[in-house]
């Protein structure tokens, strides 16, 4: 345990999502409510190679959502998506969370620690959660819109995973001291840990 915050020093608890304030992945069930199974099923099969490959390989994740997503998503409505979105989160709150990492996500907002999750979920649904569960943001994995208002398929920006959830919350914390707490369940979540100043895995 490093250091204790002192009473004037800003707080902030970071939060992975999938399998840490939720019980399970979240992207490939979003994914279904989405286009419907059949869809997904078949979309699955025609990347599957490469998926699997990715799965088993850290370094391929990335690329394997990235494949994931333009190969069901592309030109799907935005406006659309967000009401999928809004159904799908209420969903994930109703049945989906873990009750003590929600716990110790009101803990700290009772301390006056700032709360924020930091995942490779995507943002559609990630942002609404993020309100209902009165986080103070939500860094996640954004859907680029073209300018018809229909998804392009491509992510906007890169994952959120590994480094780049570090690079994210160090744009959203600003400068300033900070003590940080941070919460996650994987691999995906070592730079976060090595970033905070309290580490948990859940």
């Amino acid at each position: 345990m490093n250091k204790p915050a002192t009473s004037s020093e800003r707080v902030v608890a970071a939060f992975d999502f999938d399998k840490t304030v939720s019980t399970r992945d979240n992207v490939l069930p979003f994914v279904r409510a989405a286009i419907g199974t059949r869809r997904l099923l078949w979309a699955l099969l025609r990347t599957s190679p490469r998926l699997v490959a990715a799965a088993l390989d850290n370094r391929k994740r990335d690329a394997a959502k990235a494949a994931l997503v333009r190969r069901t998503l592309t030109g799907y409505d935005a406006a659309r998506l967000a009401e999928v979105a809004t159904a799908f989160a209420d969903d994930v709150i109703a049945r989906h969370l873990r009750a003590d990492v929600v716990d110790r996500v009101e803990w700290h907002r009772r301390q006056g620690h700032e709360v924020v999750l930091v995942s490779a979920s995507l943002a559609p649904y990630l942002d609404v959660i993020c309100s209902r569960l009165g986080f103070d943001a939500a860094l996640a994995t954004g859907l680029a819109v073209g300018d018809d208002g229909r998804l392009t398929g491509e992510l906007a920006g890169p994952n959120v995973r590994g480094p780049e959830k570090v690079r994210r919350l160090d744009e959203w914390l600003g400068d300033g001291p900070v003590f940080l707490w941070a919460y996650g369940d994987s691999t995906g979540d070592r730079e976060l840990f090595a970033r905070a100043d309290q580490p948990i895995r859940v």
